[in-house]
């Protein structure tokens, strides 16, 4: 089972580990949170809808195909968010733990640099836009065969 959502409410993370584990007898996750670096004060997420929920779902089939998972889910948010709120949910279910912790990973070092989101971040009156960083594209190439 494949989930892939794309949303601007919170992320029901109890909710999607049981979606998730099924009859997997290991389940791997990472949640991201919107970190206050250097005093940021809201993250806004924009993303090219449609195109974005493809792309993840390319790498979750990816994860599943690579490590037999039973299931892979990623959830992302979009929109404004605040320090300390989750930006993403990526949980791996598989047989084995190696499995699910390696595809874990696989799936969050690769949605970073394969997904098309766009990161503004506002300190006070001042709004950025957040440049890709070499060292995500360092970690997605690590998986290349």
């Amino acid at each position: 089972m494949i989930r892939v959502v794309v949303q601007k409410s919170p992320i029901d993370i109890m909710a999607e580990m049981v979606r998730v584990e099924g009859e997997a007898g290991a389940v791997a996750t990472f949640t991201g949170l919107v970190r206050a670096d250097d005093g940021v004060e809201t993250l806004e997420l924009e993303h090219y809808p449609g195109a974005t929920e493809a792309a993840l779902t390319k790498v979750a089939e990816g994860a599943c195909v690579r490590w037999g998972l039973s299931a892979a889910t990623i959830i992302h948010r979009v929109g404004p968010m605040h320090p300390g709120e989750r930006i993403v949910f990526v949980a791996a279910a598989s047989a084995h733990r190696g499995a699910s912790l390696e595809a874990c990973a696989y799936l969050i070092d690769r949605l970073k640099t394969d997904a098309p989101f766009w990161k503004r971040e506002t300190r006070g009156a001042e709004a950025s836009w957040v440049e890709a960083r070499d060292a995500d594209e360092a970690a997605a190439a690590r998986w290349e065969r």
